[in-house]
Formats: C-alpha cells, structure tokens, sequence
C-alpha cells in the first residue's frame, strides 16, 4: 500500500477496496457512465475461471496501459535511455520461474520503473507496497514496507506478513549491518519503514545492497474451508486496531450483509473512530460466495461426582431442613 489516498491511472485496483480520500475513485462500477463515453477505456483482465472462487474484489483488475508509455516525452524518455539505465527484468514467465521469484522480480522492477518514469508519469508517492498470489489453492504474499495482510480463518486472525517497521529486531538487524542507523525509530532519521518502493536517494547503485530495500518478503499459503477472507491494509488501519479485532468486525458484517467493500468502509470507519492520523486503504478479498457460517461452541457437559460420605452428610442436611 503506498502512503498516499489517491488512486492514480495507471495503477492496479481493486473495486473493493476502500480509501478515505477517495472512496468513489477506488470502487469501480459494473456499468459504464455515459458521460465518460469520450475518455479512453482502461485494460480490463478476468482473474481465471479454474482459480478459487474469490469474490468480486478482484473481479475487474485495472492493467497498466502500456500505449501511454509512447506519449512520454523529453530526454529522459523510454526511447532516449540507454539500455544501461533501463531497468532490467528478468526473463521469463511465472510458470517458467516460479511464482516466489517471479513477485520478487515484479516488486524490483516496478521500484526501478517508477525511478525512469514517476517524473514523467502522474505516479504517486512512493512506499509500502503489497502483492498477492493465487494459484488454485496456494496464495503467495509479498510484502515490502509497513503494510500487513490478515487471514481471517473460521473466526481466527493469522497475520501472513511482518511489518518492516525500522526498530523491529529482524530490520534492526539488517540495517545496521548494511551501515544504516535508527534515529527515534527512523531508518537514517528519515523514515519509518524499512522497505519501500521509491525513495531512491535513500538507496545506493543498481544492485547494491544498502539499509532501505525494495526486496520483499515471501510467504506461501494453502488455503483450507476454513479459510474465509483475506484484509490486506495499510498502517494507518493496524496502529489503531489488533488483526483479531478488524478480522472480528468482518466477520461479523459479512453475515449481516455479505459484502467485503461494505466491510472495507467499516474498518476505515472504526480506524477514524479511533483517532487514525495516518493514512488508510483497506481491502477485504473473500474466498467464498457465501456468508461465513455461524460459529457453533459445543456444549460441554459436566458431571459432578459426590462420594458416598458427602452423600449421608447432604441428607442428613436436607433432612434436618
């Protein structure tokens, strides 16, 4: 999740997630307005039908449009750049890589592509940035920066990521071997993430490694019954609520009224309730057509036992009564 609200044109979407800034911006409508007949449609692509049946927060994802890359312009356009400074992608497709390597490579070429281009393109600030995966039954997430995915599981919060906030010990660790250093908190006094996509004065030579990384971190999921929807969100979300708490409001709304962008506007809702300074993107991805079921706790049956001299000691009471 980048650190802005805005949803900017050539960025993927999903029209379920919710932003605080700009709700209308960040729900796609099924239909088309008539009075945006004139403007130029965007790429739309179909997840896979043999996929799981997730719901439709990522019925429609909004595809780079690689045609406005030719109306760049200026020195530090595509076509003016040495193949030297051009990023370099890996080749390759996801199925001949491998998916873990295949997102590792898509977060380092975006971070060097939005370096190329973000002065060029209306792109937005830089920051934490958030992937995810399906394949059948796996799930794959990739995190870089502060942002946090949440599995909600029969009721249960299994948090999928680690936030790469500066003074956790992993970071900590890394950074100050790398030469870095932690100001109040601050990688280098600056910022309070540790990976991130962007900030590139932060960051050394192509290649080197260096105390602010674009690298993200991997962790593969199979996805049971159980498994019911997945929250991915952004800090201003997690500084002010546990992942059991937000798992527990979606759940609980999702048997009210099944449906993940009202329970996106919920979470932001209960975030500003309680203060969120920060900003706030939230989406809610399900993995199932249906409303959770209700959560039924058996019923344990006690048995008490009373020995034969605490017996003639109660009817001696009870017959004294």
């Amino acid at each position: 999740m980048g650190p802005g609200t805005d949803v900017w044109p050539h960025c993927t979407s999903l029209d379920n997630g919710y932003s605080r800034e700009c709700m209308p911006a960040m729900i796609e409508d099924e239909e088309p307005d008539d009075d945006l007949d004139n403007v130029t449609q965007p790429n739309y692509a179909k997840p896979p039908r043999n996929g799981p049946p997730v719901r439709h927060s990522i019925s429609e994802a909004l595809l780079v449009d690689t045609s406005n890359l030719d109306k760049i312009s200026g020195p530090d356009s595509p076509q003016d750049l040495s193949s030297a400074s051009l990023p370099a992608f890996r080749s390759g497709s996801c199925s001949e890589i491998g998916p873990k390597p295949y997102m590792e490579d898509e977060f380092i070429c975006v971070d060097d592509l939005q370096e190329h281009l973000d002065a060029k393109l209306d792109l937005p600030l830089t920051g934490a940035f958030y992937g995810v995966l399906t394949f059948f039954k796996n799930m794959i997430i990739a995190n870089a920066g502060d942002s946090r995915a949440v599995l909600g599981k029969r009721g249960r919060a299994i948090e999928l990521s680690i936030d790469h906030k500066p003074s956790s010990t992993s970071e900590k660790k890394r950074i100050e071997k790398l030469g870095g250093v932690i100001y109040d908190g601050y990688l280098n006094g600056q910022l309070s993430v540790a990976r991130a996509l962007g900030d590139w004065h932060m960051k050394g030579p192509k290649g080197s490694a260096c105390p602010l990384s674009a690298e993200p971190e991997l962790k593969e999921v199979t996805l049971t019954k159980e498994d019911e929807f997945l929250i991915l969100g952004c800090d201003g979300l997690w500084d002010v609520m546990s992942s059991q708490y937000a798992v527990t409001i979606v759940r609980k709304e999702l048997m009210v009224h099944n449906d993940p962008g009202k329970c996106s506007r919920e979470l932001v809702s209960e975030a500003l309730k309680r203060n969120s300074c920060d900003n706030l993107t939230v989406v809610v991805v399900c993995f199932s057509s249906e409303p959770p079921p209700k959560i039924e706790v058996p019923k344990s049956e006690k048995r008490r036992t009373i020995s034969v001299e605490g017996l003639d000691v109660l009817k001696g009471v009870l017959h004294h009564i």
